[in-house]
């Protein structure tokens, strides 16, 4: 029972403060390393640079206009957990949700079965006390992450998202374990309890099969646009296609574009555009940033509301093989791309050179106040300080796939830190031009 206490402390007691939380299972050490890389420069944690500090704490060298908090660490270190996505619901919560346990495709594509549980926790006083964790939805099947949407004017909270669904879902085809079906739940009760399952099967490729875990987006006209993706891992390196999910129906019916598989988009000489991420730009126009091995995060632009696009191209956004982290402020109108501002290694083979995960270790951000087509001088946020402990370049350097939203001029920053901690971070929107460029701290 003496074992066991700790766990249960943490289910049953709420998270306050601006401390570490409890937590459940066993830890990692919170060691830091004596020196870590910023760009190409060597910063001592104990002496960084103003106006750098170091957060023990929370195992980062950051800016100092940084609130932060950890929400939870995985049940199990070694097993991780994956996307962290927030929300303000309909009612006013901060509702946070993430899968804890194996990743679904490594474990299907394993056999293992039933690894993870969509976790979630909620906060009644804009992100200071946090309950949780509670189980989202009490599935027997695994989950991929929470994608949060609430149609304009509406009180229903839809999770869109990969649906590893068994009979659906066909794990032990060789390179073809991450791709899945893609649905959604909703919510009428401000996300404490779900419907089941509804199965997207566009028009024009009835049986696609892909993967979804970044934001959606609605346009002026109620247009909702998903973005997709198919993944093959028996090419070497890694084949895949990007896609967006298009529906003018409130989710009645879906079309997919650019064409149905396997006529997705991709980089030419990487053979790989993935974890698209649309946002709308007002007046018919949509911005589609995509993730690609080219060393920057590449753009699309729709003038149609979604219905044709142009042929992704480069962005200025200096990014590694890892996901776009694409918002927007409270204005309405000004972009903010969160972004890792290095990229040492161009290569489509994710899996043979492990090294460019070093490139997720640090985030900046830039904004755009023309609809992605120009961005600002990048400003650094954050950046790990943690010394390797999983033995694992792809668990160990991580700050990538964090997760943003905007409420009352605060911008709430939810990361996925070295996928073992829900790290959360508030920056108040009015501090933004005090984060330092490279060239003030780095001489």
């Amino acid at each position: 029972m003496k074992k066991n206490l700790p766990r249960l402390l943490a289910l049953l007691l709420p998270l306050s403060g601006w401390a570490a939380a409890p937590f459940s299972g066993e830890t990692t050490p919170n060691t830091l390393l004596e020196t870590i890389t910023i760009q190409d420069a060597e910063i001592n944690t104990a002496r960084p640079p103003a106006p750098l500090v170091t957060r023990p704490e929370f195992g980062i060298v950051s800016a100092g206009l940084i609130d932060a908090q950890i929400i939870h660490r995985a049940r199990d270190p070694k097993r991780g957990l994956y996307e962290v996505r927030g929300t303000v619901t309909p009612k006013g919560d901060y509702l946070v949700m993430f899968p804890d346990g194996g990743h679904y495709g490594g474990a299907g594509h394993r056999g293992e079965g039933k690894v993870n549980d969509m976790l979630a926790y909620r906060s009644r006083d804009q992100g200071k006390t946090w309950t949780g964790p509670t189980v989202a939805f009490d599935l027997d099947y695994n989950q991929h992450g929470f994608i949060p949407f609430i149609p304009r004017g509406s009180s229903r909270i839809y999770a869109f998202g990969t649906q590893p669904i068994w009979g659906l879902y066909e794990p032990q085809t060789p390179g073809l374990s991450e791709n899945a079906p893609i649905g959604y739940r909703y919510s009428d009760d401000d996300g404490y309890h779900w419907s089941e399952v509804r199965v997207i099967r566009p028009t024009n490729d009835p049986q696609f099969r892909g993967m979804s875990v970044m934001r959606m987006t609605e346009t002026d006209t109620g247009t909702w646009l998903l973005g997709s993706h198919e993944a093959d891992w028996t090419y070497k390196p890694l084949m895949t296609r990007q896609y967006l999910l298009r529906s003018e129906d409130q989710g009645a019916n879906w079309e997919l574009l650019p064409h149905a598989r396997h006529g997705g988009w991709y980089a030419s000489g990487f053979n790989r555009m993935d974890e698209g991420r649309p946002i709308n730009l007002g007046n018919g126009e949509v911005l589609l940033m995509t993730r690609t091995a080219a060393g920057n995060l590449w753009g699309a632009w729709s003038k149609d509301d979604g219905k044709t696009w142009s042929y992704p191209a480069p962005t200025p956004l200096v990014h590694p093989d890892a996901p776009p982290m694409l918002f927007k402020l409270s204005d309405g109108k000004t972009l903010i791309a969160f972004h890792h501002n290095r990229s040492k290694i161009q290569s489509a083979d994710l899996a043979g050179n492990r090294a460019q995960h070093h490139d997720r270790s640090e985030i900046w951000f830039a904004t755009s106040v023309d609809g992605g087509r120009s961005w600002s001088e990048p400003r650094f946020v954050f950046a790990t300080a943690l010394a390797p402990f999983f033995d694992n370049i792809w668990r160990d350097y991580n700050t990538s796939y964090l997760d943003a939203f905007v409420d009352h001029g605060v911008i709430n920053i939810f990361c996925p830190h070295r996928w073992e901690r829900v790290l959360y971070l508030r920056i108040p929107e009015s501090d933004l031009g005090k984060f330092p460029t490279k060239g003030e701290f780095l001489h």
